[in-house]
């Protein structure tokens, strides 16, 4: 298991539906946000300066799953506890627990890859985990 980053959001009235309920797709944004969060986090330096060192590009999502339990509103101050719930060969699994406090909103899994733009195929091709990246996080 990896650390734990808490990215805390303030939630704004144009992040909400006209119910004043959080539109469900602003969480998958602060998802994607406490990702890059987590990363920076931990040492690692943002995907435009790791293109220089590593080649890497980023870290697409491949699968997304989640769950929601409670709603938020305008406001409130919300936190995303993002950690890397598995390291695979070539790709991770972020996990992210939304809290308003203690009371848990909303709960979601990223499988992600490593990767790296491969110019002789014309596309990105996943790369194994770099074993910096990996013990920075751990």
């Amino acid at each position: 298991m990896s650390k734990t980053v808490v990215y805390p959001v303030n939630v704004e009235f144009g992040d909400c539906d006209p119910a004043g309920i959080v539109f469900f797709p602003n969480f998958l944004r602060w998802m994607d946000a406490s990702s890059l969060n987590f990363f920076m986090s931990n040492g690692i330096p943002p995907w435009r300066e790791l293109v220089k060192t590593h080649g890497i590009v980023g870290t697409p999502m491949l699968e997304l799953n989640t769950r929601f339990s409670r709603p938020a509103t305008y406001g409130e101050t919300i936190e995303v506890h993002t950690t890397i719930e598995e390291w695979r060969a070539k790709t991770f699994v972020h996990r992210h627990v939304i809290k308003r406090g203690d009371e848990v909103l909303c709960e979601g899994t990223e499988i992600r890859a490593f990767v790296i733009h491969d110019a002789e195929a014309g596309r990105m091709k996943a790369i194994p985990v770099p074993d910096d990246i990996r013990a920075k996080c751990e």
